[in-house]
């Protein structure tokens, strides 16, 4: 039984394998069929009419064209397309037909029409919801690129607004440095024109208690006259100098009363210079009498003087009546600059008013300190007085005796000339005494007590002689050319704690001299590398200095200057260098930068004294750092 049903299980597959064989057959046989109608020729010649008939053509055209509008809806609608997709899949633009579902369908009752139907409502809601989605990506994009424009916008104008603030700090900065500047200039008897204006309007305003020290001592060291005059002695050079420096004030200057006083003085510098070109032109004489006259016309007039004369010569142009032109414009012309200065006059008058009230305050600063000083001395001579009777009422003072008095003078063996001095006993004297010092407590100014005697001159010649030698050292260091990326740093930093020298009672300190250098230059760290090239170098930074102090009087020549890094509480960025010597120098320092420094002499480090200057030559160590 087992093998009659193997056999009969076999059967079938026999009968499947001799149908397929016999299938094989014909189609080999339909084959070679038509392999032989290909061959012949009159199938030849119908397919080559078939193929140049343009209606055939069209036809092809047409369902080309069809089809390949209907990729590009579905490329459109589904954005990839068969060449560009993630998939790889190149039949992915052709349209998808789910066998077994249109299968269930069919057994499930579901017509033909009923299932396109539904597949196309389906294919419709796809396609809505896709481009709902299309429509929220592209808002979204639009609504991110709007999003970055706006910071960009407002990126760039808090760019701008810290640009505007820094060039402000820039103009602020550079003002106070021209202001310092004329101060050095005042003080080491080298001050330019511009100087004393500048200093003089110092006075205008209200005096500022953190003003710096030294341009306020500077200030009040000068004298002071009408601004306009300080044209009467320059010369043409000095006088363009002077333009080109009012113009710079100008630009400088945030104050408008500042700004005033500087457009007025460049009125009265342009006519100087104006009257200079004229002189040259004409002569002397001939533009002095013309200006003669008009300075006896306008002199002694106010300012409201001046605007009503101004308004009568103009009246008087615009009237068309026969009169000589050139006179009353060139009167039109120096009324402008007689109104510029009447302003000034008047700044000035506040000038002087706000000066002498400076020094009456210092003044009166100084009998307060002398004041108490004198008070302070007075209770400590009180105490010794005190404690002195105490000392004498003890039981323990020895008894007085004449022999401790000297002896007395008989007045008749005096010479003459002694005999007519007026003898003071030992309580007129005390009673003196007293009374000058309460005479001094109660006085209200004080005057300054002279520093001591005056040098001899052999002093005075010495003096002079060392003044000769460390300007010929000053000379001999300033005919050395600068480096490429070096600068002057010439700005002495005030000692906060003057410091009292023992010897002032034999010598008279004095500063001494120098020409020191600043070596500036960039720094191409990984940080300038990226924001920075040659083109837009970064910011400059100090990298060095060289200190020459001069010393060619010292006393002591057996010790040399020394210096010293001062380092300040809170303060992370500069740091004071004190360079100290004997007498007769004073200690004189600079402010730098706070880095460590390079001490190899292959770095350019260099401290020595010789020939009366001090030499400290250092760079700063530069950082290396790796990953």
């Amino acid at each position: 039984m087992g093998h009659r049903h193997r056999e009969r299980s076999r059967s079938p597959s026999r009968r499947e394998r001799d149908n397929d064989t016999h299938n094989r057959g014909k189609d080999i046989d339909r084959i070679s069929k038509k392999r032989g109608r290909s061959i012949s020729p009159d199938h030849k010649e119908k397919k080559r009419k078939r193929d140049k008939s343009e209606e055939r053509q069209a036809r092809k055209a047409e369902k080309r064209r069809l089809k390949d509008e209907q990729a590009r809806n579905i490329a459109e609608l589904s954005v990839y397309s068969g060449a560009d997709n993630p998939f790889h899949d190149v039949n992915l633009t052709q349209q998808f037909r789910w066998h077994k579902k249109a299968e269930k369908e069919r057994k499930s009752g579901i017509n033909p029409a009923e299932a396109q139907r539904r597949d196309a409502l389906r294919r419709q809601e796809a396609a809505e919801e896709l481009e709902r989605l299309n429509k929220r990506r592209a808002d979204r994009e639009v609504e991110a690129r709007l999003r970055e424009e706006e910071e960009h916008r407002t990126r760039r104008m808090q760019d701008s607004a810290q640009i505007a603030e820094w060039l402000a700090q820039e103009d602020d900065f550079s003002l106070e440095q021209e202001r310092v500047r004329a101060a050095i200039r005042v003080k080491e008897k080298r001050a330019k024109a511009i100087d004393f204006l500048c200093l003089n309007l110092k006075y205008v305003n209200p005096p500022d208690p953190n003003e710096d020290a030294e341009v306020e001592d500077a200030a009040l060291e000068i004298d002071l006259d009408e601004p306009y005059t300080i044209f009467d002695n320059l010369t043409p050079a000095q006088v363009e100098e002077l333009h080109d420096d009012i113009e710079k004030y100008i630009r400088l200057e945030k104050s408008q009363v500042n700004i005033d006083f500087w457009t007025n003085m460049m009125v009265v510098c342009e006519d100087r210079l104006e009257r200079l070109r004229v002189d040259e032109r004409l002569g002397v004489e001939a533009s002095r009498a013309v200006e003669a006259d008009i300075a006896n016309l306008l002199s002694g007039k106010s300012y409201d003087q001046l605007m009503s004369l101004q308004r009568q010569v103009q009246d008087k142009l615009v009237s068309g009546e026969p009169v000589d032109t050139d006179y009353w414009e060139g009167l039109l012309k120096q009324l402008v600059v007689w109104k510029a200065k009447s302003k000034l006059k008047t700044l000035h008058e506040v000038v002087v008013r706000n000066r002498l009230e400076e020094l009456r305050k210092r003044q009166r600063d100084d009998a307060l300190h002398a004041q108490q000083e004198l008070l302070g001395g007075a209770k400590a001579s009180n105490n010794e007085g005190s404690s002195l009777k105490a000392t004498e009422a003890t039981p323990t003072a020895e008894p007085y005796h004449r022999s401790m008095s000297p002896p007395l003078i008989d007045i008749t063996k005096l010479p003459l000339d002694e005999r007519n001095v007026d003898i003071v006993t030992a309580k007129d004297q005390l009673r003196s005494l007293l009374s000058q010092r309460r005479a001094v407590v109660s006085a209200r100014f004080v005057a300054k007590p002279s520093r001591g005697p005056e040098p001899s001159v052999e002093q005075a010649a010495a003096a002079q002689n060392a003044d000769m030698v460390a300007d010929a050292l000053f000379r001999a260091e300033a005919e050395k050319d600068l480096d490429e990326e070096e600068e002057l740093f010439n700005l002495e930093e005030a000692i906060s704690r003057p410091t009292s020298y023992q010897w002032e009672d034999k010598y008279r300190p004095r500063k001494p001299r120098y020409f020191n250098r600043v070596h500036t230059g960039y720094e191409w760290n990984k940080y300038n590398q990226t924001h920075y090239d040659l083109d837009n170098p970064p910011p400059k930074v100090v990298q060095g200095y060289k200190f020459n102090i001069f010393y060619p009087d010292l006393i002591d020549k057996s010790k040399a200057p020394t210096y010293k890094i001062i380092e300040e509480h809170g303060n992370d960025d500069t740091c004071l260098l004190l360079f100290t010597a004997g007498p007769p120098y004073e200690d004189i320092a600079f402010r730098i930068v706070r880095r460590d420094w390079e001490y190899s002499h292959k770095r350019g480090f260099k401290c020595s004294y010789d020939r009366g200057c001090l030499s400290l030559w250092f760079q700063f160590r530069r950082n290396f750092y790796r990953k």
